[in-house]
């Protein structure tokens, strides 16, 4: 049952709400103490990017998520509750924090439709700390929308979180609650907001070809020496507009260029945002069960089916690609393991694009009730696929290559819902908008036989998949 603030459900739930809103009060006065409740109405569809552009503020943490291959999106509005931390424990402070609020947590809903309840929303960046101070994003963030508008199979879910305590006035609350739901059910799907608009620019090299090239054969050299197998090197491409970057119009463009993919913004509450559409998972848990994705290897796409076939089977028979990936399945299986998990690999296959093709392997598991999602991101980050192998050494090239901050880019994003269900993906594909400048970011794996100039070429191509989108 859908509901619209001028039907008499209206007046059903508003006395439901009420006593349950009473009951949580009451509790606390009981207790001394405050909980945060979490109200959540099955409401009318509404596209959750037109939500995003009608509620979000600049000075509001914000975060969207959208993957249509599973019928997925969800925007989430300003902070019940926040941490923002750094340093090798982050992921561990994060779990704990998480379960400190999910005891604090009562919740209202009618549904228990997955992906739609109370969710956590994190991000952490590559490395632990920024060695950049003014980089606009902590090395982890993970915070309880206030309010959250969530899609799935075109079922739509509004969700409020809010604190209660021995003061708060309830009637004042359901006002506010019933106020929102009222502007959401305005909302109109307007095409012409979103169509298709076309990118304000066209070049596409990296700020320094030539630099980059470099770091390609300084690395080669060190893989020959066995410092070590892999090294993923990333570059970045610095853009400025003549006005601020549209956030929603490029989210939009991405969502419509990259149906295959993750489309994703996190904004910081302090005006910036940090974007993409990102082919790779880093795991996802439904019911226990979790799966996650070994994606490395890649190739372009053909201009012509046969052309494309032929990238597709070179990529299928080359033993780089092949060895790469192979690296990447054992990587992940072993490190699962240590937690005592049994990952099962899947059959390989290709990852197919709009401008690129990857190997890619599904690994599946079953996760025990007392592993926290957020032990197995953990455990897991930084992959072989965005870091390289072994991985301490390939980080700390990385740091000495790279002269820019990677922050969020190919790091952990996602959610983590009340019953442990998540989903986390890598922060590839990316870029960080602020203002009328924007940060693209695209890397490649080096591994014995790279060719520097076909590996400018890669991060050439996956920055054009961004550049396109930008608006």
């Amino acid at each position: 049952m859908t509901v619209s603030p001028c039907n008499a459900d209206f007046f059903v739930y508003n006395k439901e709400l009420y006593r349950f809103l009473v009951a949580v009060q009451q509790n606390c006065i009981r207790n001394n103490s405050t909980q945060i409740a979490s109200l959540a109405l099955e409401i009318d569809w509404v596209d959750p990017l037109v939500v995003l552009d009608k509620l979000a503020q600049p000075r509001k943490m914000s975060f969207y998520w959208e993957n249509k291959g599973k019928k997925e999106a969800l925007a989430a509005v300003d902070a019940v509750a926040k941490i923002e931390i750094a340093g090798k424990d982050r992921f561990a402070k994060s779990e704990e924090f998480i379960k400190e609020c999910v005891q604090n947590i009562t919740s209202f809903s009618r549904t228990n439709q997955a992906f739609s309840g109370t969710q956590f929303l994190c991000s952490f960046s590559f490395f632990d700390h920024n060695t950049q101070p003014d980089y606009p994003f902590s090395a982890a963030t993970i915070f309880l929308p206030r309010w959250q508008v969530a899609v799935k199979n075109e079922r739509c879910l509004l969700v409020l979180n809010t604190i209660i305590n021995a003061d708060r006035n309830i009637q004042r609350i359901l006002q506010i609650f019933w106020r929102k739901l009222e502007i959401i059910n305005s909302l109109e799907y307007d095409s012409q907001t979103f169509d298709y608009s076309l990118p304000k620019f066209n070049n596409s090299s990296v700020a320094n070809p030539q630099k980059f090239k470099c770091s390609v054969l300084s690395a080669l050299e060190k893989i020959q020496s066995n410092h070590l197998s892999k090294i993923v090197l990333a570059d970045v491409l610095d853009v400025k507009s003549n006005t601020h970057f549209n956030l929603i119009q490029s989210l939009n463009n991405l969502r419509q260029l990259h149906p295959n993919c993750y489309v994703f913004s996190k904004s910081n509450g302090k005006g910036q945002n940090f974007i993409g559409a990102s082919p790779e998972r880093l795991i996802s848990i439904q019911e226990q069960q979790l799966m996650t994705d070994a994606l490395a290897g890649s190739a372009p796409r053909g201009k012509t089916p046969g052309e494309d076939a032929a990238h597709a089977s070179r990529l299928l028979n080359s033993e780089k690609e092949r060895h790469e990936h192979s690296s990447v399945i054992d990587f992940i299986t072993q490190r699962l393991s240590q937690l005592g998990l049994l990952p099962q690999v899947l059959a390989p296959r290709l990852r197919q694009l709009s401008n690129i093709q990857h190997l890619w392997t599904p690994i599946s598991a079953s996760v025990p009730t007392d592993v926290h999602p957020l032990k197995i991101v953990a455990q897991l980050h930084p992959t072989p696929a965005v870091a390289g192998a072994s991985q301490e050494i390939a980080c700390r090239e990385i740091r000495r290559y790279e002269s820019f901050e990677r922050g969020l880019y190919a790091a952990p994003l996602g959610w983590v819902d009340l019953e442990g269900n998540c989903e986390f993906i890598v922060g590839i594909r990316s870029a960080l908008i602020d203002g009328d400048r924007a940060r693209l970011y695209a890397g490649a794996g080096i591994v014995a036989g790279s060719d520097p100039d076909k590996e400018l070429a890669e991060v050439q191509l996956k920055l054009q998949a961004l550049l396109k989108a930008l608006v």
